[in-house]
């Protein structure tokens, strides 16, 4: 062998004449095939795991109500002002179900949602919370109505928040005052835990999209209803108050308007009234519409003179009143003297029911206050898990 000529001594990167070069050029093609065959099983691999759009879904059982939504670009979303009321049109379905499409006017026809009603089933899946239940709606020229549906459930039945049905202390606390400051109502559906149940003004704005963002939020919600109190004209709820004088005739056409502005909530609060709850005529007209509805009302609790606990269960409607105003005195210190005293309550009787507004300070306070209440054994609740139902 040459000095200089052997493997150790050859400068990195020459090859040996002549079989050296030969057995390079095969190794580097042996090297290529195998590449190209991993490649090509890889890819076989990643196609066959990948869904195909040309093949069949498979038959899947629907054990629950199930939301479909079509993946055109930007989700199928339903959220309409007061001026774009729901489109809802049934379909015929499986035996013992039915198909409701729900197609705002705004909204494409391949864009439609679609809900799958189990009427033998009490309560709403959350997931479809915000959409309106077909079959508990009455059309009529102001909009829709709520009403009992063929099956006898009723809207106060569909619409509740579960809860636990634990037998401890429970408080039931109702923010009311929504629809009206849209950053305030914003920012009480964002704070406050979504056992809170809400209560939006009939005289709010865009009712509708706030109805479907506290729905998706897990509140039960329900409207405030203005009548009159003792002060009126002085003392004003607002445009459209049930009126003791006024004829039932007209302040029915009030009420149908105040309950058209939105759907999906259990029932009524009062918004001051002292005088109109007081009247046995005039209340028993306004429960005997309720009851026929399917819808509960809450009393406040502020007027002593109140009829309503006497004339619901008559009429069928179940009633909640108020134990106290948790924000008669919107200061942090006297929103949590009240709070406590709504603890107190709900130790001694089983339950308690709060009403405040959606002020800046009582949000805030409530958010704070719910979150440590919890330790101590109390559980929150919606109205209508403490309301006395007739009919339950």
């Amino acid at each position: 062998m040459e000095p200089g000529r052997d493997d150790m001594n050859r400068p990195l990167g020459q090859a040996k004449p002549g079989r050296d070069r030969a057995a390079t050029r095969i190794s580097m093609k042996a090297v290529a095939g195998v590449a190209a065959a991993v490649v090509l099983i890889g890819g076989s691999a990643f196609l066959s795991l990948r869904d195909d759009p040309l093949r069949s879904p498979s038959p899947m059982a629907v054990s629950e109500p199930e939301m479909t939504t079509a993946p055109a670009k930007g989700q199928a979303k339903v959220e309409t002002a007061d001026a774009e009321r729901e489109a809802l049109s049934p379909r015929q379905g499986a035996p013992g179900a039915s198909i409701i499409r729900v197609n705002p006017e705004d909204q494409r026809a391949d864009d439609e949602i679609i809900v799958i009603h189990d009427p033998a089933a009490i309560g709403q899946n959350p997931r479809v919370a915000h959409l309106p239940d077909r079959s508990l709606i009455e059309a009529s020229e102001m909009g829709p109505l709520p009403v009992r549906n063929a099956a006898g459930l009723r809207p106060f039945d569909v619409y509740a928040r579960p809860w636990s049905g634990a037998r401890g202390a429970r408080i039931a606390l109702m923010i009311g005052g929504l629809g009206i400051s849209q950053t305030g109502t914003q920012r009480a559906i964002e704070r406050l835990p979504s056992e809170i149940t809400l209560a939006f003004a009939s005289q709010g704005n865009s009712l509708s999209r706030w109805m479907q963002t506290a729905r998706r939020e897990g509140h039960e919600i329900m409207i405030q209803l203005p009548l009159e109190p003792f002060d009126y004209p002085a003392v004003n709820p607002g445009p459209r108050t049930l009126l003791v004088r006024t004829p039932w005739s007209e302040n029915v056409q009030n009420l149908h308007w105040a309950l058209s502005r939105m759907t999906n909530y259990t029932g009524v609060i009062n918004y001051m009234g002292a005088r109109f709850t007081a009247d046995p005529d005039a209340m028993g007209q306004l429960m005997e519409e309720l009851g026929q509805r399917g819808l509960a009302y809450v009393d406040d609790g502020t007027s002593a003179r109140s009829l309503a606990e006497t004339l619901a269960p008559r009429k069928g409607v179940p009633f909640a009143a108020g134990d106290t105003v948790i924000d008669a005195a919107p200061e942090r210190g006297a929103i949590l003297k009240k709070l406590d005293e709504l603890e107190r309550i709900a130790r001694a009787r089983g339950y308690a029911v709060g009403t405040g507004s959606a002020l800046d300070m009582t949000v805030e306070t409530v958010a704070t206050w719910s979150a440590e209440v919890r330790t101590r054994g109390i559980e929150l609740v919606p109205v209508s898990a403490v309301a006395l139902d007739p009919e339950g």
